[in-house]
């Protein structure tokens, strides 16, 4: 799909704030909100725009601590791989998991509320499955940034 500069500068905006009425939308990108509407709508159809969603301070329920993890895996088949992926994607504490190249296998990155839910994921992601050779952990002292904005131009 080809993005023209409204398309680019509506998510953009979109990103920053999901919430801002289709009117001021057109306001910030010189467009019409039924042209505003069109064009949501059509991003939304070509899978541009994938989900709209609330951002949330993770202190504000309790997850204190901002983990990211590296994987070894012990065996690469990927049936192996593909059931891993699977229980990192079902557990919510997990908010991203990438399979990598390079030192690990997978690098997740991890809310939680204190150091002793981190010990008793660590025996349900790692230590209970065959196929985990080692796992390295790092704190994270402040998150700096976070976040998921796709940069738009």
């Amino acid at each position: 799909m080809s993005l023209d500069p409204f398309d680019r500068a509506l998510l953009d905006a979109v990103q920053r704030d999901a919430s801002t009425s289709q009117i001021d939308l057109g306001v910030q990108v010189n467009l019409s909100s039924a042209a505003v509407n069109r064009r949501l709508k059509k991003l939304t159809q070509d899978g541009v725009i994938q989900r709209t969603v609330a951002q949330v301070d993770p202190l504000a329920l309790g997850y204190t601590l901002t983990v990211i993890t590296e994987v070894e895996v012990e065996n690469e088949r990927l049936d192996l791989l593909d059931a891993m992926k699977r229980t990192f994607m079902a557990c919510p504490q997990v908010q991203q998991c990438y399979y990598v190249a390079g030192a690990c296998d997978f690098v997740l990155i991890m809310l939680v509320r204190d150091m002793a839910q981190y010990t008793q994921l660590t025996r349900e992601l790692f230590f209970q499955s065959n196929n985990v050779k080692r796992f390295k952990t790092l704190v994270s002292m402040s998150n700096v940034k976070t976040g998921l904005q796709v940069p738009a131009t």
